[in-house]
């Protein structure tokens, strides 16, 4: 795009941050503190990314400082950090459009149409964006959102009625355990003896099943029945015997996992390495194409880690990197903010006076 009058209801943004788990949040606070506003976007509906999409109840024990803590808190403690800010979200939308403009900056766009013009961009969206594994049985699929479940949003949705819950790992599991007693029945189907959940759910499991509190059937589910009205009424699962048996349900919920896709990311001229970006070096983490940077688990190079605590590092050498392209007249010094004035006047604290 030539022009360099920006079109209306277009976006003019220092940054954008692609990515609202917790290394996107934190790239705000480091873009913040050197006067950097930022847009976030994020294809899920809230923040917190992998941290809360898939334990947002269990703890973390490696954030430096904080013995322990959930994936929430975490979220709900990098939010209050970064409020001084006061960044933007653009949520449930992904990325499609990341284009260079003649005039260096960037052109961006969403799925919903939602447009920017950026001077930089920050890719921070872990190993991309998050689908469930589907169930590959034919039709199964026109029962989605009605009978049918990926995840649980509403669990009170499923109270009283007949359960099938596929799966081995420990969203599986913690789903089938929880729903004993509250549900009509519930049966764990899982295409082998072996289990991926924690081994305490495993022997619980057993225990309700020897119990008659609920069932287990060893096999795979290779079709399904609907009723007079329509409904899905059973599923047909096929056991190591080869023999076909179906089994009454009224609500099917399917567990096996998430599977990470670059999505669009793939299309936008970026160095690529087993569906990571990889990043010029360890000084600012910029892509090969100047002005975009990678950080957290999208990112790759010699001697990566994929740890929170690397990708909080990685988001203040960014944050550093960036600063030419947004500010380029103006040298950027180091501060603590510990001791700066400037930063406390940034961050609406008072500076300490000592005697």
């Amino acid at each position: 795009m030539n022009s360099t009058v920006t079109p209306p209801g277009v976006i003019e943004a220092d940054a954008v941050i692609i990515g609202a788990g917790p290394v996107g949040l934190f790239q705000v606070f480091e873009l913040g503190l050197l006067e950097i506003k930022a847009h976030v976007i994020d294809s899920l509906g809230a923040v917190g990314g992998q941290c809360v999409e898939l334990y947002p109840d269990k703890p973390i024990y490696d954030i430096p400082a904080v013995p322990s803590c959930t994936g929430q808190e975490l979220t709900d403690n990098l939010l209050k950090q970064i409020e001084p800010f006061e960044p933007t979200f653009h949520l449930g939308q992904e990325v499609t459009k990341v284009a260079r403009r003649d005039d260096g900056r960037f052109d961006v766009e969403t799925s919903t149409g939602t447009a920017f013009i950026t001077k930089t961009i920050f890719i921070a969206a872990g190993v991309g964006s998050f689908q469930a594994r589907t169930l590959k049985v034919d039709g199964i699929e026109a029962f989605e959102g009605s009978q049918l479940h990926y995840k649980v949003k509403d669990p009170a949705l499923f109270e009283g009625k007949n359960l099938v819950i596929c799966g081995g790992g420990d969203s599986a599991l913690d789903w089938a355990l929880n729903f004993v007693g509250k549900a009509e029945s519930v049966v764990l189907l899982h295409r082998r003896e072996d289990f991926r959940a924690a081994p305490a759910s495993v022997a619980k499991m057993k225990a309700l099943c020897d119990e008659y509190e609920m069932q287990l059937i060893i096999g795979q589910a290779t079709g399904h029945e609907v009723d007079a009205d329509g409904k899905l009424s059973q599923l047909k699962v096929t056991g190591a015997d080869g023999v076909t048996r179906r089994v009454p349900l009224d609500m099917l919920l399917v567990f096996f996992g998430l599977s990470p896709k670059l999505g669009p990311i793939a299309e936008w001229g970026l160095d690529i390495e087993r569906r990571q970006l990889k990043v010029q070096n360890t000084e600012k983490f910029e892509t090969n194409v100047p002005g975009i940077f990678a950080v957290g688990d999208i990112n790759t190079y010699p001697g990566k880690k994929k740890l929170i605590l690397s990708g909080f590092h990685e988001a203040a050498l960014a944050a550093f990197g960036a600063a030419p392209y947004i500010f380029p007249d103006k040298k950027i010094h180091m501060q603590y903010t510990t001791t700066s004035p400037k930063l406390h006047k940034v961050l609406g604290v008072e500076t300490p006076v000592f005697d």
